[in-house]
């Protein structure tokens, strides 16, 4: 048995940053360019948009079946944003995670806490951080589709999820795109080599000592 070929349990991992600073550009790049990772897709009560797919985009429920999962605790962590409930299922990531399957996770400080506190054995926490907080509004300003007030708003919040940039694992300064996206990358294939995810390294190493 070949050693790239021995099984090993997935992992959740989580980008988070404050809006600005590259999470959504690295996490589609990631997508495109490792086949053994996907995006977790949420449960939520908001109505599906035109082009979306149930299962896809979104697991798209009533506010009724949103609340009894909450009630059964079927979720790892879930909010409440703008008059909309969104939440992920537990069911379809252990299931994943057992066939070593890799999750992303897009989601604030929040959302990491919840699904650390559920399961820290498979969460790998990673923080973007801007370069500057003048490059930071710059970027902002730059997208040309937000209103002073909006982006004085959006920068208020980044600086209150800068704040909690110790309760991650790994924190990345994205001052070059394609430095942070391989800094990222690595991140990730390292984890994947932990001693305690390589599930098959027991009965390999029995094996070997024979």
């Amino acid at each position: 048995m070949a050693t790239d070929t021995l099984h090993r349990r997935g992992l959740m991992f989580i980008l988070s940053s404050p809006s600005g600073a590259g999470k959504t550009t690295i996490a589609r790049r990631l997508l495109e360019q490792d086949k053994e990772i996907r995006l977790s897709v949420s449960v939520t009560t908001r109505p599906m948009r035109p082009g979306e797919i149930d299962g896809k985009d979104y697991h798209f429920v009533s506010q009724a079946e949103f609340d009894r999962m909450v009630e059964e605790d079927e979720f790892y962590e879930w909010a409440h944003v703008f008059d909309h409930c969104y939440g992920t299922p537990k069911s379809q990531i252990r299931t994943g995670l057992k066939a070593g399957e890799d999750f992303l996770f897009d989601i604030d400080w929040q959302g990491t806490q919840q699904l650390y506190q559920k399961d820290q054995q498979d969460v790998v926490r990673v923080f973007l951080l801007p370069p500057s907080i003048e490059e930071l509004r710059r970027r902002l300003n730059g997208r040309a589709t937000d209103s002073e007030v909006v982006i004085q708003a959006r920068m208020d919040r980044a600086r209150a999820e800068i704040s909690h940039w110790d309760g991650y694992d790994y924190v990345v300064v994205n001052d070059n795109i394609d430095l942070c996206f391989d800094k990222v990358r690595q991140i990730l294939e390292a984890e994947r080599m932990r001693r305690q995810r390589q599930t098959g390294l027991i009965g390999f190493v029995r094996e070997l000592m024979k």
